[in-house]
C-alpha cells in the first residue's frame, strides 16, 4: 500500500500563490505516476497535473496551464503543486494520486491511491 497526505491548503486571494505538498510513504517503489486532481463543490474530480514519479514529463490541464507547476523531491517522497496567479474559479478540495502504472491519463478511475484532500479557497 501507499499513503499519500497532502498540505500546504488555505485561503488566498485571487492573484496570491499556494503550494501544494504530497508526502508518499509505505511502497511508494510501486509508484510510477503521480497525478493531481481537484473538486469543486457540487462537481466532479477533476485532472489537473500528471507526472512521472521519477522525474520526465508533465502534464497540465488547460484551465491551469502557465499557472501552475509540479516538482518532487525523490529524498523526501515528496511532490509539489505550485500554484501561482490564482482565481476563484481555483477553489475546490486537491488531491493528489498514485498510479502503479506508466503512460498518462487524465482519468481519475486510473489511479491506485489518493490522499484525504485539502482545500483551496481563492477569494475575489
Amino acid at each position: 500500500q501507499v499513503q499519500l497526505v497532502e498540505s500546504g491548503g488555505g485561503l488566498v486571494q485571487a492573484g496570491g500563490s499556494l503550494r501544494l505538498s504530497c508526502a508518499a510513504s509505505g511502497r511508494t517503489f510501486s509508484v510510477y505516476t503521480m497525478g493531481w486532481f481537484r473538486q469543486a463543490p457540487g462537481k466532479d474530480r477533476a485532472f489537473v497535473a500528471h507526472m512521472i514519479w521519477s522525474g520526465g514529463s508533465t502534464y497540465y490541464a488547460d484551465s491551469v496551464k502557465g499557472r501552475f507547476t509540479t516538482a518532487r523531491d525523490n529524498a523526501k517522497n515528496t511532490v509539489y503543486l505550485q500554484m501561482n496567479s490564482l482565481k476563484p474559479e481555483d477553489t475546490a478540495v486537491y488531491y493528489c494520486a498514485a498510479r502503479r502504472r506508466l503512460g498518462f491519463t487524465t482519468s481519475k478511475d486510473d489511479y491506485d491511491y489518493w490522499g484525504q484532500g485539502t482545500q483551496v479557497t481563492v477569494s475575489s
